[in-house]
């Protein structure tokens, strides 16, 4: 009896580590390898993903080649741990490769993207930034006075901070103006708001408050546009831009804003106040708001950053040359650089990469990047707000921008590929 027992808790034991082992392996191996690879047709392209257990690589298509630590291409290979592999295709075009533990376990499917070589002007130059929100944005609910004197927070619990108003009793909302012209307009009636909330709409109904001034409040408060300053970090050949690296949040909800369009303008520098430790640097300045100063339109605001396009006005300012795209596999640790305006004339500063997340994860944060330059940090301390955006080149490619600084340490931050911000 004795043995049986023994027996049987040897193979309990067999398949809760078989389960651990597996479970484990999916969640780290959808955490740490990329979703998508990138690849140039037509050139051997390297990576090297940290696996703690071997695993097959197999193509799904014949015209992604395969190769690890051979000069014999295949449609599937054995990954060692630690062991790095290429991959090389002729032809243009979106393909599969599986990954598989024990050579039978499908783990995930990684999209492959053989491209063409692109181009872009890394800028580094500084940008203002006008946004108009798509719909009225609520920040926050309060206290609302009404005409007997009393206190009453109409809104709280019906609408919360990141609702975005877009309609009330069916006329559309452009802005904080159209909202409370509608409201006057409605008086004590019954309104109907249409409100966006995490991307669906809803019906929320609610009766506007009389206030002590006569006028008919929600009891909300709004913004229905966002503006700063940032850096441009690169135009392609089209007049496609890309900027900042990471989405303009508001400041008080913390939320990508949602928006309808933008406008780029002129900004000038006027100082720059350095980091400390526990406090961020930050860039002031001042945005040229008016149609001579117009330097392009924004399409969409997004994690990666803002996008659009580039006025011919801000295209016959361009001094740098295009340079090629460089992908996460290109990245590597050491010697960098970071193009910056920051002495009021572009000037490209020397950086160090100190760590490179090849997983997506966090996009915004694919690397970790040190200035050394003495020159920069004699200017700004390191990284500062203002900086976000400014373009990070290696080895004479673009391979990315600069997005975070390092609260503790105003010499380091973060930087997101360029891979990230360029498909947009």
């Amino acid at each position: 009896m004795g043995k049986n027992k023994f027996h049987k808790l040897i193979v309990r034991a067999f398949w809760v580590s078989l389960i651990f082992c597996i479970g484990f392996s999916w969640f780290y191996m959808k955490r740490v390898i990329p979703d998508k690879l990138n690849i140039v047709a037509a050139e051997e392209e390297e990576f090297h993903f940290s696996m703690p257990f071997d695993v097959t690589l197999h193509s799904d298509n014949e015209e992604v080649m395969l190769q690890n630590g051979s000069n014999i291409p295949s449609d599937q290979i054995h990954l060692q741990v630690n062991e790095p592999f290429s991959l090389y295709s002729n032809n243009q075009g979106s393909y599969k490769l599986a990954l598989k533990l024990f050579g039978w376990i499908r783990l995930k499917d990684i999209q492959v993207n053989v491209v063409d070589t692109k181009y872009a002007v890394p800028c580094g130059t500084p940008i203002g930034i006008y946004l108009k929100s798509n719909g009225i944005m609520v920040i926050g609910t309060g206290d609302v006075t009404k005409k007997d004197g009393m206190t009453v927070e109409p809104a709280f619990g019906v609408l919360q901070s990141g609702d975005y108003l877009e309609a009330i009793n069916g006329t559309p909302l452009k802005d904080k103006e159209a909202l409370i012209n509608q409201l006057n307009k409605i008086g004590e009636s019954e309104a109907d708001l249409k409100v966006r909330r995490n991307g669906e709409s809803i019906d929320v109904k609610m009766n506007p408050i009389q206030t002590d001034d006569g006028t008919y409040k929600l009891g909300v408060w709004v913004r229905d546009d966002t503006q700063g300053i940032g850096t441009m970090t690169y135009v392609d050949m089209n007049g496609h831009f890309g900027a900042l690296g990471h989405g303009i949040s508001d400041s008080d909800t913390g939320n990508v804003v949602q928006i309808t369009d933008g406008t780029l303008y002129e900004t000038a520098i006027l100082g720059i106040e350095k980091g400390t430790f526990g406090k961020p640097g930050v860039m002031s300045g001042i945005i040229y708001y008016g149609p001579g100063s117009t330097l392009g339109t924004i399409s969409s605001n997004t994690e990666e950053g803002i996008f659009g396009t580039v006025n011919d006005r801000f295209k016959q300012g361009i001094q740098q040359d295009a340079i090629p795209i460089g992908y996460r596999q290109d990245v590597k640790k050491g010697k960098a650089y970071v193009r910056s305006d920051a002495s009021g004339k572009v000037k490209d500063y020397e950086i160090e990469i100190q760590k490179v997340d090849y997983s997506t994860t966090h996009k915004s944060k694919g690397m970790v990047i040190k200035v050394v330059d003495p020159e920069l940090l004699a200017l700004t301390g390191g990284i500062v707000q203002g900086m976000s955006g400014s373009p990070i080149l290696q080895d004479g490619k673009l391979i990315g921008a600069v997005t975070h600084v390092f609260i503790q340490d105003s010499t380091r931050g973060y930087g997101i590929f360029i891979e990230n911000m360029i498909n947009h």
